[in-house]
């Protein structure tokens, strides 16, 4: 009997490719999903007592197919609307083949992505439908994930639908022009789903493995799509390497532990290896963008025998470049910890200076966690533990923000005056 991840993984992975075949011949992404939905949780509750079918996609297909087709009978009052739709030539078809024409997978996996990041949809929205439709995780998932209400999540997810389908999106590829464009979003929610996975926004937990998994599992699929696009490679690369701390990150007490601080013997040695094929590998044919450069940037920590032994002169080059390349105010935030590590802490300090004037960083806990490291370093204890305080108070993550606190606890305040005996 297949266990029941086994058949997890296997239903993940047959998500997008049911959903494709259904918006092929149906249109209605909305009711498509929803319908692919209950066809997973059937199967969820069948296949661990009954077997696997031989062809599971074509079971998961008839069942949604018959939900649907259950949903349309049932709608009496709306029987003209539906003989319309069921003549007319679908919203997303365009010259789209027939669901039982079975096209490659991998086509309708593309598309889906796309569609999910599509443009018209706030960021928040493209997360979470691309982790509902292609990722295959129920509403309820995405909503602990998020520790957010379910019906909240539920109604974000819904909205996102329904714009899609007042725009009119059609179930085709996007046109060159708009490729580069819509890929970067792709790009881009898959990163942020691994970012919340790998340090969570809120809550107790510094770690949530179902987002960090799923984001991996989604890029992978990407990259096996795209292998020829550098980025993607990239992407890939630094998420690999970037979860291959992941054990090493809490010490025995749950406490958080930083990268400096980590037994690297507690790496996932086979995560390292592969990033580090990847990106090397990529960088020899593909022109470097910003992810292949953090994934560069991680390779090199990740190669380090130890701490003391980092390539910080070759890390620093690397941020210079992806400064140009890409700008934007967390590059400069990790680039003065660089700049300290190879030319002083007041260096540093002195690359953080334009950041407490901008807007975007004014406020952030993670400018004043690296500043408070760095006058550290610098020997003032006490501004240091009083921005060590400021990033535990601006903090929604309670590991974080108790490591913050250690950290400000275990400083010698050196002005503090010394009492002394009458």
């Amino acid at each position: 009997m297949t266990g029941s991840r086994e058949i997890e993984e296997l239903l993940r992975a047959l998500a997008p490719q049911v959903l494709g075949l259904l918006v092929r011949r149906h249109g209605q992404f909305d009711r498509c999903e929803d319908a692919v939905q209950e066809a997973l949780l059937a199967a969820a509750l069948q296949w661990p007592g009954q077997g696997v079918p031989e062809k599971p996609r074509a079971w998961l297909l008839t069942v949604a197919t018959r939900r649907l087709t259950d949903e349309w009978r049932s709608e009496r009052a709306r029987r003209d609307r539906e003989v319309a739709v069921a003549v007319r030539e679908p919203a997303y078809a365009g010259v789209a083949p027939a669901a039982d024409a079975e096209p490659p997978a991998g086509d309708d996996t593309l598309r889906l992505l796309f569609l999910c990041c599509h443009p018209a949809l706030a960021r928040s929205a493209q997360v979470a439908l691309t982790l509902r439709a292609v990722g295959g995780l129920t509403t309820a998932q995405i909503a602990r994930a998020y520790l957010l209400p379910e019906a909240t999540m539920s109604q974000r997810i819904r909205r996102a639908k329904q714009r899609i389908e007042a725009t009119g999106a059609r179930f085709t590829m996007p046109s060159a022009a708009d490729r580069d464009e819509r890929l970067s979003a792709v790009r881009q929610v898959l990163y942020l789903i691994f970012n919340e996975g790998y340090t969570s926004s809120g809550g107790p937990d510094l770690h949530r493995a179902e987002l960090t998994g799923e984001a991996i599992r989604l890029t992978r699929m990407l990259h096996a799509l795209l292998p020829d696009d550098g980025e993607v490679t990239g992407l890939l690369a630094l998420m690999l390497l970037t979860d291959s701390h992941r054990a090493a990150r809490l010490g025995p007490g749950g406490e958080l532990v930083p990268l400096a601080e980590q037994d690297r013997t507690r790496w996932d040695r086979a995560a390292v290896e592969e990033g580090v094929a990847l990106i090397t590998d990529s960088l020899t044919w593909s022109p470097p963008g910003p992810y292949q450069l953090q994934a560069a940037i991680a390779a090199v920590h990740a190669e380090a025998p130890s701490a003391a032994e980092t390539d910080w002169p070759q890390i620093l080059a690397l941020y210079r470049l992806l400064a140009r390349i890409a700008p934007n105010p967390m590059v400069t935030l990790n680039q003065a910890v660089a700049v300290a590590m190879v030319d002083g802490p007041r260096a540093g300090l002195a690359m953080l200076a334009p950041l407490v004037e901008d807007e975007r960083t004014a406020g952030h806990h993670r400018l004043a966690a690296v500043r408070a490291h760095l006058l550290e370093l610098a020997g003032e204890p006490g501004p240091a533990r009083a921005a060590y305080l400021a990033a535990a108070r601006g903090t929604t993550s309670l590991p974080e923000q108790r490591y913050l606190e250690l950290r400000a606890a275990r400083l010698v305040v050196a002005d503090q005056p010394r009492r002394t005996d009458p």
